[in-house]
């Protein structure tokens, strides 16, 4: 089935995950009213619709399923469930969706690599072993003999993708007008931007390269090299591995905590080593080696960024300070809090602490339970530190710096990990020693 392009379309489905959501909610009252085992009800329609969530984010591909693997860096915050429901769901939409038939991307081979790719690309599977949210990934031999991986963008993802962003751009100026001041287009316009660098291969390409560079005999991190690039078709050597997500669910701890480790360490590590920030931290991107090492795929999203900014570890280093004027400063040098703006510090620093703690500490326990408590008490409007973070801005230009942030915390809690937070900031992140 192609990738629907109508905006009307896509719209309408996504919300009928609300809408269904709410039919079986009524359905389990009903149920429990006829006398059913409550625990039984909720398993059954939990299943039911996470089914249903996964089927219809998987169909749309784009950008509504990349809000979906967003999601799953922060699965930790969902109810925990003796089937693990949400979770495995979650984690298939990294890359377990369901592949378009090979009849339908066989036309962008085609056109990409020329009307005679198979000599490019002899020994092909046409079964996909790996569909994401704007392309899939094949299984092959180059001319070489190397194994190779084939990313092959989506038919109609680009049209797709667009829709995605016309949609979530009329809802943010609606947000926009019934919240004054929130500055929600260019966070959009920011989005847009990197989701439209997403499209292009070639792009994606030089950036890989890049790392694979930057990374090239490192002991503990692996970065594909690229064979051949295309504006929609990919092929760069085969990395076989476990996938974090795997790791989390069936890994030994001392495997847990080596994954976490690593991962911590790409991710802030980039700016120095590469120019380059990887900003899609979701686990579907990276793999836990049989040799240790951390093998990471996918580089359509990364910012242009020489260092970590300065600015941003400074702003931590205060948080975690005792000094609310010198918070205040950092905010609002940085475009967090507006001009004139009235903010009580000592309840934002507590609002911030789910992202400090952890920057206290050398050492620090990644947990599910931590996240979810954290999340739960800053984000209950009966707490007063949650009106605080009302009168906060996110500047564009630190919306994908938050996104990696964030995305990494999830993950190490996935991982139920501990791993040395304050040693690592120190290293890479400028102004926070």
């Amino acid at each position: 089935m192609p990738v629907p392009t109508a905006r009307l379309t896509r719209t309408a489905q996504l919300a009928s995950l609300p809408a269904g959501a709410a039919a079986l909610a009524a359905e389990g009252a009903l149920r429990r009213l006829a006398g059913q085992d409550p625990d039984r009800v909720a398993a059954s329609l939990r299943e039911r619709n996470a089914a249903r969530t996964r089927r219809v984010l998987g169909g749309l591909k784009g950008g509504a399923l990349k809000a979906g693997q967003l999601l799953s860096t922060v699965e930790a915050l969902f109810p925990p469930d003796p089937e693990s429901t949400w979770r495995d769901t979650l984690s298939g939409l990294q890359e377990a969706n369901a592949p378009l038939p090979f009849a339908d991307v066989e036309p962008v081979l085609r056109a990409d690599l020329g009307p005679r790719w198979r000599e490019r690309l002899p020994d092909f599977s046409e079964s996909a072993t790996a569909a994401a949210s704007i392309g899939q990934v094949h299984r092959a031999r180059d001319a070489d003999g190397r194994p190779v991986a084939v990313k092959v963008q989506y038919p109609g993802v680009r049209e797709a993708l667009t829709a995605d962003v016309r949609t979530l751009s009329a809802m943010s100026r609606v947000a926009a007008l019934v919240a004054r001041g929130l500055a929600l287009p260019p966070l959009v316009a920011e989005l847009r931007d990197r989701l439209t660098e997403e499209l292009d291969y070639l792009h994606e390409a030089r950036t890989q390269t890049r790392f694979a560079t930057a990374y090239a005999g490192d002991p503990d991190v692996v970065v594909p090299q690229v064979r051949q690039a295309a504006p929609r078709v990919l092929v760069m050597d085969w990395l076989d591995g476990t996938p974090l997500a795997a790791v989390a669910r069936r890994g030994t701890q001392t495997e847990r905590e080596r994954a976490a480790l690593l991962y911590q360490r790409f991710l802030v590590s980039g700016p120095a080593r590469a120019g380059l920030l990887h900003t899609d931290p979701h686990p579907g991107n990276f793999r836990l080696l049989d040799d240790g090492r951390l093998g990471v795929l996918d580089f359509g999203s990364s910012l242009e960024l020489p260092s970590m900014p300065s600015t941003f570890g400074r702003l931590l280093a205060a948080l975690l300070g005792d000094d609310p004027d010198e918070v205040l400063r950092r905010l609002q040098e940085e475009g967090f809090v507006r001009p004139g703006a009235s903010v009580d510090v000592a309840k934002l620093v507590d609002y911030m602490a789910p992202f400090t703690v952890p920057a206290r500490a050398e050492r620090f326990r990644f947990t599910r339970d931590w996240l979810r408590s954290e999340f739960a008490r800053v984000n209950d409007p009966r707490n007063p530190e949650f009106a605080v973070a009302l009168e906060l801005d996110l500047p564009a230009e630190h919306l994908f710096t938050h996104r990696v942030w964030l995305g990494m915390v999830g993950v190490l809690c996935q991982l139920e990990a501990e791993v040395p937070v304050g040693p690592v900031l120190r290293e890479h992140l400028p102004g926070f020693a």
